[in-house]
């Protein structure tokens, strides 16, 4: 049985999820360029898909495109800081008093068996499985809360929000990253009490916290350089 082309769409696809897992991974850090010619030889792909995946990486807010000084690795501005936590805080309080509403003992459970394995990654220091656990964490809330319109709006954060995890784990001391991990249980048991101001003001502690990191680190590094 023959198989069936391999469309441009999917292989960009597909080179858009590598070179995104490579971003969240830490290995483009940001401010880094992303030099078309080089992740084409890397990838062994021609320059079409490479162009095409950074414009959709783009639009997530992953990479940043400037005429004459091509693709790189997107950084945090202040004010992006300042946006992004804001938006987050509105929409994960939305998403704490909907999933107030429908967590099942069972959901309960997977929520607390990640929040255990994030805290024994962050005690043998692995930053990169927090991070992952981090994202996974917050992005399963997101699926508890069951509402269409939210999910539409997150897929076009997803990117940046990553973006913005991934920079306030890095900026975690050592011995700070195990209470990191812990603030998700503190988290998880605001939402368990079923009292909706609790459970908000929880999320927005959890949110400021990261926010508060970041704070310090911006403008220390300069992308040109």
């Amino acid at each position: 049985m023959a198989l069936d082309p391999v469309s441009d769409d999917s292989l960009a696809d597909r080179v858009a999820g590598r070179i995104r897992d490579a971003i969240h991974e830490g290995r483009y850090p940001p401010g880094e360029r992303l030099v078309e010619r080089r992740l084409a030889a890397e990838l062994g792909v021609s320059h079409i898909p490479i162009r095409e995946a950074l414009a959709r990486l783009t639009d997530e807010g992953l990479v940043e495109r400037a005429p004459r000084r091509g693709a790189r690795v997107a950084t945090l501005t202040p004010r992006e800081l300042e946006e992004l936590s804001s938006l987050r805080t509105v929409l994960e309080r939305f998403v704490v008093t909907r999933v107030q509403e429908r967590l099942t003992a069972e959901e309960e459970k997977k929520l607390r068996r990640m929040v255990a394995s994030m805290r024994r990654a962050a005690a043998r220091g692995d930053y990169r499985r927090v991070l992952d656990l981090d994202q996974r964490f917050h992005e399963r809330l997101w699926e508890l809360a069951d509402h269409q319109m939210l999910g539409e709006v997150v897929t076009g954060l997803r990117g940046r929000i990553g973006a913005f995890l991934r920079a306030a784990t890095a900026a975690l001391e050592p011995e700070a990253l195990e209470r990191h991990a812990a603030t998700h249980d503190e988290l998880l048991d605001a939402i368990l009490s079923g009292d909706a101001e609790a459970g908000c003001a929880e999320m927005s502690r959890h949110i400021e916290l990261a926010t508060e990191r970041l704070r310090g680190t911006l403008g220390q590094a300069d992308p040109d350089d």
